[in-house]
């Protein structure tokens, strides 16, 4: 055992990190500088990198939500010990970078929308599998008594413009009527009167499933369990290169080769290009701004009206999260930044600062204590997989929750160790667990074209009337 990775010597953290553009996500790099890490407990004891070649049983390349749920329930429910392959620190990418809002979605598209792609049998089947993953995820944090502050009280899906109200209104009628699931409306003076103050809102579809968790200390919780229960987490070990032959996949880190007999990828958006020609281009990262103010005075929250610590998100196709942290902080990100190397430009900054300010006027050039940014791992037709690669036998990959990934994250992984223990007759039948994420190949670095001319598209709209 080599202790926890946040008291090494690390590299700095580098900033304009591009998974589209880098070859690689580096190796024992410091975590970016966000409000979970900084305020998280040291991380747990780990296994310290690769230093000799091995054989394992399954190899799990990515330490995020995921891939520790991967880890913990082969352990748990077919007592295999993985082996956690981690090219920096535990948790390093989405899952200490995000809002920390567990919603009961998967993936970007409503119920409706997965009405009209795959029929009402199919959707009802994603509902019942979501309603499965939210009780799984809450599950783990009371049995294993997992400490991330988690915070119940739904979800407010909040009406940013006036006419968004007729389209939430629709959604929430077919949830109740079609799923029997208990959501309802709000007008702006029950939302202000309950909720939250925003001054931006029209009104409000609440869901009763929605938790806010402390992200850091979420991700350190899996972490924790998964290593109880046997499994090994090898941090600073980046798959360098990934090769079959004779069945056994060799997964070359910098300390030795991993032979794994089967692997399964948990990288989201930090998935290096290069990682293997199958996994390639099958997601499109986004980037994602995220900042935390200064805790309120007593004014200052009596002025935004907030009542709940739940996750609030709104209706914009580039959407707002935000919430009250428990200790008095106000969290909102949004997307941001195309590249990388444009991920520091203030204006950035500047667009989140407004954004909270339209919202909450009291709060108008407030301190910032933290500002950070992530890659999200958006799916090309917006729904996540968790699936074996056809033509690769031993390799999986659970990928592409286009920012919905914190609850359902925990249920991916379990369907993924089902896969991994060849317990697939235990996994539904449903699209995102037997077809692959679309693929974009050679067009990706091209689509950032178009989603700079989207992002243009979607904010006129967004901000129409």
């Amino acid at each position: 055992m080599n202790g926890p990775a946040k008291l090494r010597s690390r590299a700095p953290y580098n900033p304009t990190y591009d998974p589209i553009t880098d070859r690689s996500i580096g190796k024992g790099s410091d975590y970016a500088p966000t409000y979970w890490i900084d305020t998280a407990d040291t991380p747990p004891e780990d296994d310290g990198p690769v230093t000799q070649d091995m054989d394992v049983d399954v190899a799990i390349i990515g330490s995020g939500y995921t891939g520790l749920s991967c880890a913990l329930h082969l352990a748990k429910e077919f007592g295999i010990k993985a082996h956690v392959l981690e090219a920096n620190g535990v948790a390093y990418g989405c899952s200490t970078r995000n809002g920390g809002q567990a919603q009961i979605s998967s993936g970007r598209l409503k119920r409706s929308q997965w009405i009209d792609r795959w029929g009402l049998d199919v959707a009802k089947g994603l509902h019942a599998e979501v309603t499965e993953a939210f009780a799984l995820f809450r599950g783990l944090i009371h049995d294993h008594a997992i400490d991330c502050e988690p915070q119940d009280g739904g979800h407010y899906y909040i009406a940013h413009k006036g006419w968004m109200m007729p389209k939430l209104a629709q959604e929430a009628a077919l949830l109740r009527d079609t799923f029997g699931y208990r959501a309802r409306m709000l007008s702006r003076d029950e939302l202000h009167e309950t909720a939250v103050r925003d001054q931006e809102a029209h009104g409000a579809m609440w869901e009763p499933d929605g938790t806010a968790v402390h992200a850091a200390k979420l991700a350190f919780g899996y972490m924790r369990v998964a290593r109880s229960l046997g499994a090994k987490i090898h941090v600073d070990s980046p798959v360098e290169d990934w090769s079959t032959r004779n069945g056994v996949h060799h997964l070359r880190t910098p300390g030795g080769i991993v032979r794994a007999r089967s692997v399964a990828v948990a990288t989201a958006g930090y998935a290096p290009r290069g990682l293997h020609p199958r996994l390639r281009d099958r997601i499109m990262p986004i980037m994602s701004n995220s900042i935390v103010t200064r805790r309120l005075t007593t004014a200052e929250r009596e002025a935004c009206g907030f009542k709940v610590l739940c996750p609030l998100t709104d209706t914009r196709t580039l959407r707002h999260y935000y919430r009250l942290l428990p200790d008095g902080r106000v969290q909102i990100g949004s997307r941001a930044a195309i590249t990388g190397q444009d991920a520091a430009n203030p204006a950035h900054l500047a667009g989140l600062r407004e954004g909270l300010a339209r919202k909450f006027p009291a709060l108008r050039g407030i301190d910032l204590d933290y500002s950070w940014w992530g890659w999200v791992d958006v799916s090309h037709d917006m729904m996540p997989r968790i699936t074996a690669i056809p033509d690769v036998p031993g390799a999986y990959y659970a990928m592409g929750y286009g920012g919905n990934g914190v609850m359902y994250s925990a249920q991916a992984g379990r369907r993924m160790a089902q896969l991994v223990a060849g317990r697939a007759s235990d996994v539904p039948r449903l699209p995102i667990f037997h077809d692959e994420l679309p693929h974009e190949g050679w067009k990706t670095p091209f689509r950032r074209l178009g989603q700079w001319g989207l992002y243009k598209l979607y904010h006129f709209q967004d901000e129409r009337g």
